[in-house]
Formats: structure tokens, sequence, C-alpha cells
């Protein structure tokens, strides 16, 4: 695929895209004289809000899986936020939060929720129709977990058609791991349920109930977009190619996205000659090392 682009968001101050919805999120917090907050991330949103609350003097509770990378509690731990580990699943997590922040009285500065993260996720549209101008992509192609991302963008793009500076929108896929599938099952009618879901490399997209699921699927249908699930030895092996093929040191999350552009090139959805983006949204040092190839069978 000769016209393939990768958008390097793990460029972002803490290593992912969540820095830009954090930006916006922790500026209106300190604006409104918020001192202390709560949040729950499986890792790259914790070391965003992390750090942005460090900056703006605001005190951070950060609840993640007991399971979570240890790269990512690390990063997480360097800026001074309390920690709490939860034992469960990812909405498990969750509940937690929204149960401490109810309890103390604090806010919840959810990444899933709040619509300033939102807007601020809108700024990746904006660099792109920046950087593209009139060749813009065809497809963009974004792994999904609760779709922060996916729905900044798809928003960006919207204003920016509004506004007459863009013509149309690029259709826009989304893919996730088969072991955590809820919205590519939703949007292609396949029988699916949060019991179903089983343990993912790819942590940052392991959301069994995605809280805007509704959401994600009508911009899929509006942009002509798709939704693809991939294998687990697909996400490795994707994550391995990456690096030794292009350079791009990706966590499994980002790999992804890459193993599902695979996908849909097979099914005839995107063609070779399309031009096509995907953003790599955290960096590889963010996650557990990849377990090495299986030596060939003699």
């Amino acid at each position: 695929m000769d016209k393939l682009y990768a958008k390097l968001e793990f460029l972002n101050p803490t290593g992912s895209f969540k820095d830009r919805g954090t930006a916006t999120m922790l500026s209106v917090a300190r604006e409104y004289g918020v001192n202390e907050l709560v949040e729950d991330s499986s890792g790259n949103a914790g070391a965003s809000v992390s750090a942005y609350a460090a900056r703006a003097g605001i005190k951070s509770h950060i609840f993640v899986p007991a399971d979570a990378p240890e790269a990512k509690l690390r990063q997480i731990k360097a800026y001074g936020t309390e920690v709490h580990p939860i034992e469960g699943p990812r909405e498990a997590v969750t509940a937690a939060a929204i149960e401490y922040s109810r309890e103390h009285g604090l806010v919840y500065a959810s990444h899933m929720l709040s619509p300033y993260f939102a807007e601020g996720t809108k700024a990746f549209a904006y660099e792109v129709v920046r950087q593209f101008g009139e060749a813009m992509p065809e497809h963009v192609v974004f792994p999904v977990g609760n779709g922060s991302l996916l729905i900044g963008a798809f928003n960006g793009f919207k204003e920016q058609r509004d506004s007459g500076l863009i013509e149309k929108f690029p259709r826009l896929h989304c893919v996730q791991s088969r072991s955590v599938m809820p919205l590519v099952a939703a949007f292609n009618g396949e029988v699916w349920n949060s019991g179903s879901a089983r343990k993912t490399v790819a942590g940052g997209i392991s959301i069994a109930a995605p809280s805007r699921q509704w959401q994600i699927l009508e911009i899929l249908r509006l942009t002509g977009g798709s939704a693809v699930a991939v294998e687990e030895s697909g996400i490795l092996q994707m994550q391995r190619d990456l690096a030794e093929e292009e350079g791009i040191f990706a966590e499994p999350t980002s790999a992804v996205a890459f193993a599902g552009l695979e996908k849909l090139s097979e099914h005839g959805v995107i063609n070779e000659g399309d031009t096509v983006l995907v953003p790599v949204t955290g960096f590889g040092l963010k996650d557990e090392p990849p377990p090495p190839c299986p030596s060939p069978v003699a």
C-alpha cells in the first residue's frame, strides 16, 4: 500500500494521544478551581491526567486495573498521584473510581465521559487537515475501546466540513481485539456479550461495555466506515512488524489498527491505491515487552 501514513500520536508529552483531551479537560478543571480529582484508566489516560494535574497543582487519584502494565504504573506514580489498583474487569475499575469520588465529594474527571476531553481530541482532525491539505486520506483506521479519539476526530472533521475547509469526511473505521469486541459485534450484527470478554494484550481498548457505543456506531455508519476484529497473535505479530520493518515501536493497542487495516484490505473495503491514515496511539515503551517470536519448526 503506497499511500499509507502513520500519525505518531505517541509523540505527545506523556506518550499517547490522551494528552490532547487531558490538556483541555484539566485546563477547565483548574479554571473552575478544582483542587482534587479522580480518574480511572488502563494506563495511558492515567499517566496523562496525572501529569497535567501535577502541572496544574491538582491532587489526583488514579484507579487502575490490578494487572496494568508495570511500565504504565511507574509513569503514573512518577507524577506523584495516588494510585488505586482494583481487581476484576475494567468495568470494576470505573465503578470503584465513581464510588470513591462520590464518597469523598471529588470531581470524577473521566476521559470516557467528559465533554471537555472530547473537545480536546478534535485537535487530531484539525492537524490531519493542516498536514494533508487537499490530499486528504480516504480512510482513517482507529483502535477503539471507548472511542474518544474516533469521536473527537469525527467532530473535528465535521466542523471543518461545515465551515468549508474540507469537502467530505474520510471513512472512519473501528478495529478491536477478538477477545473484547462489543462494537464490532454490534455493528456487524454478531452475537457477543460482556461475559465473552477475555484478557487481551491490547489493554488500552479492553472495554466490554463502551459508554458511548451508540455514538461510535452512528459515526461509523455516517462516514461509511467498518468494524473488524483481529486475533491476539495478529496484534503481536503486527507490533513486531512495525518495529522491525518501519522503525515504529507501537504499543499493542496501536498495532491493533494496523492488523485491522490488513483485514479491511483483504475484504476489499480499502483498496491498494487508497490514501490511508492510522494513528499510532501509544508508545511501545509504555507496555510489557512483546514475547519472542516462536522458532520455526524444522
